[in-house]
């Protein structure tokens, strides 16, 4: 309907019209009639024939016109429109619309729809209740049109009379005031727009443009005027536009020659707190100083493209920045900025996963020493004492099953050493910021390890050289009971010997005895040497234990007959015997004077005794 009624409102200037808009184009003649009253120009002379071949040239002179005027017909045929394919038929109506009625139309700078819909906010603006946001909802009340006569014809409409609750009453004025005073024919029905949810866009797009047709001549002298002011201020504003890129470029490019060095700094920090701060300013940087150098680079761009535009439009020079600030610089930079920055986070993460494995490994390294440290504590002195030189066999034996232990501790903990210089040299090797204080633990654990290692092997040569000396010490001590034993016990015998009283009667009895004592006086060589031999084993023992610091108890285990016993019964029994020579020498003169007697006796007995018995017979 809508698109028929603008179609006779050109055609009727040619006195015709259409009744049926898919139906009396299908010919093509009044099809470029049309053309040629809304263009002002002639069109090819159009084929009379009544066959579908003339009808299809005709159509196509019509269309090729169209196309002529910088139109794209997108899937839109002649064959379509001979067919009186309604869809095609009012696609073309359409196009012809947009390019001969809407497009031209120029508003501030604005064209096309965009154009005649800034010219309806404008003209509509200081009206209540009239709100133009669109062409379809916004026009439903019929306020809008109202105003649009109103804003130039206000003699036309009591504008303050009409109702926004009452939208057909209000359309119908606006049609009816149009179609008589305007000569813009009715081509919209006020019950549809109001019963319709979204009216038609396009057919209220044509109904406006022939508002802004039938005012627009009244509105030429207005905007000739307003064009040369408009000159002068667009020149204005370009020159100040020009300053803004000016600036905001020159501020833009040192910005980012200021951040790339910053961005592509690779000094590595010590300590992980230090990299996570970097991190941090980092992402302040992504979170806060960049986005608005983003909005500065898009909003350059665009003052860029539209001091550009505005340049073109008003037939002026393109604007050509200074030296070093042309867009293509600003990008240059600008990609320069995010290659460094990409590159710069992905130097932090690692930076970071570097540090995160350097302080495990530090930690893992911390106490593992510590450990070890703990384990050493005390060894050294351990290792060192002699307290194997006061030891018996039997404590010797048993310091030797200790230090054995000590000695499989000490190779369990091979492991932990060698675990601590691998991570001190991984440490090194992964550029640790403190590793001179991990090489010097790590260099003294193994200093002490190998002093350890030395003191040990010592001790163990010590103790079993301690211990087969005491072990030759202790056959000696064995020996010298075996053969003290026997031999205190012949001195003791001895001594009972030599002081054990006698009693005689004869003078062979005491030769006897002094025999018999002659006799073991005979034997005090022999003792003697088996005295001396017996008191060498002693020495050879003690020379043994002096020759290797080795303190003896004092005490032989298999005896209690010392030395010193020995010594003293054997200068006890030397005492006795010259003693028990004069004990028998003495009563060997008793005896013999004894003898003497008797024989002096008897002798007298001899002669007395037969007298006396001569005398008792």
């Amino acid at each position: 309907q809508t698109f028929t009624a603008w179609c006779n409102s050109h055609l009727r200037k040619a006195g015709t019209q259409i009744e049926n808009i898919d139906e009396d184009f299908r010919d093509g003649l009044k099809l470029m009639l049309l053309l040629e009253v809304i263009s002002g120009e002639r069109l090819p002379k159009p084929e009379r024939g009544k066959m579908r071949v003339h009808k299809i040239n005709n159509v196509n002179k019509a269309l090729d016109f169209i196309a002529s005027k910088g139109v794209k017909l997108v899937s839109i045929g002649a064959e379509e429109i001979v067919d009186g394919n309604a869809k095609m038929t009012l696609g073309m109506i359409w196009t012809i619309i947009l390019r001969f009625a809407i497009q031209d139309i120029s508003v501030e700078e604005t064209s096309a729809k965009e154009g005649l819909l800034l010219w309806c906010q404008r003209k509509t603006a200081p009206y209540k209740n009239v709100n133009v946001q669109n062409f379809h909802i916004s026009w439903k009340d019929g306020l809008a049109f109202n105003a649009l006569i109103h804003r130039h014809r206000p003699e036309l409409i009591e504008y303050d009379k009409l109702r926004k609750d009452d939208p057909v009453t209000n359309l119908n004025n606006a049609f009816e005031v149009a179609e008589k005073y305007l000569d813009i024919p009715k081509m919209l029905d006020a019950e549809d727009i109001v019963n319709t949810a979204r009216p038609d866009e396009k057919a209220i797009m044509t109904y406006v443009s022939s508002f802004y047709h039938a005012f627009s001549g009244a509105q030429k002298a207005e905007t000739a005027a307003n064009r040369i002011c408009k000159v002068l201020a667009v020149n204005q504003e370009n020159e100040h536009l020009m300053e803004d890129y000016e600036k905001l470029a020159s501020d833009l490019l040192e910005w980012i020659k200021r951040t790339i060095p910053w961005l592509e700094d690779r000094s590595p920090q010590k300590t992980i707190q230090e990299m996570q701060q970097k991190l941090e300013d980092f992402r302040d940087y992504r979170r806060v100083h960049k986005p608005p150098k983003v909005q500065e680079k898009c909003q350059l761009e665009i003052n860029f493209n539209t001091l550009q535009t505005k340049l073109r439009l008003s037939n002026r020079p393109a604007f050509m920045p200074s030296e070093g600030r042309m867009v293509s610089d600003i990008n240059n930079g600008w990609q320069h900025l995010e290659q460094a920055e990409k590159g710069y986070e992905e130097w932090l993460l690692n930076e970071i996963r570097r540090l995160e494995r350097l302080d495990h490994l530090a930690e893992k390294f911390r106490q593992k020493a510590s450990i070890h440290e703990a384990w050493t504590e005390g060894k050294e002195a351990m290792l060192k004492q002699k307290d194997y030189e006061t030891a018996t066999l039997s404590d010797i034996k048993a310091l030797i099953r200790k230090h054995e232990a000590f000695e499989s501790d000490l190779a369990a903990h091979q492991d932990r050493v060698e675990q601590i210089a691998a991570i001190a040299q991984e440490l090194n090797e992964l550029d640790y910021y403190d590793s001179p204080s991990v090489n010097a633990r790590c260099q003294k654990i193994c200093d002490q390890w190998d002093v350890l290692g030395s003191l040990t092997h010592s001790r163990r040569e010590a103790l079993e050289k301690t211990e087969k000396q005491l072990e030759t010490i202790d056959e000696l001590h064995l020996e010298y009971a075996k053969r003290a034993a026997p031999f205190n016990n012949w001195m003791e015998s001895a001594m009972e010997d030599l002081q054990d009283m006698f009693i005689v009667h004869t003078i062979e009895e005491i030769e006897g005895l002094i025999a018999a004592h002659d006799q073991f006086k005979s034997t005090l060589p022999d003792a003697d040497k088996e005295r001396e031999a017996i008191l060498g084993i002693q020495r050879e023992a003690q020379r043994i234990a002096d020759l290797n610091s080795i303190k003896l108890s004092g005490n032989n285990p298999y005896t209690s007959v010392t030395p010193q016993i020995i010594n003293s019964k054997w200068e006890r029994v030397q005492q006795l015997v010259p003693k028990r020579d004069h004990a028998l020498l003495d009563e060997q003169s008793k005896q013999q004077s004894n003898e003497h007697l008797r024989r002096q006796f008897a002798s007298q007995a001899n002669i007395v005794g037969p007298w006396i018995q001569t005398k008792m017979e």
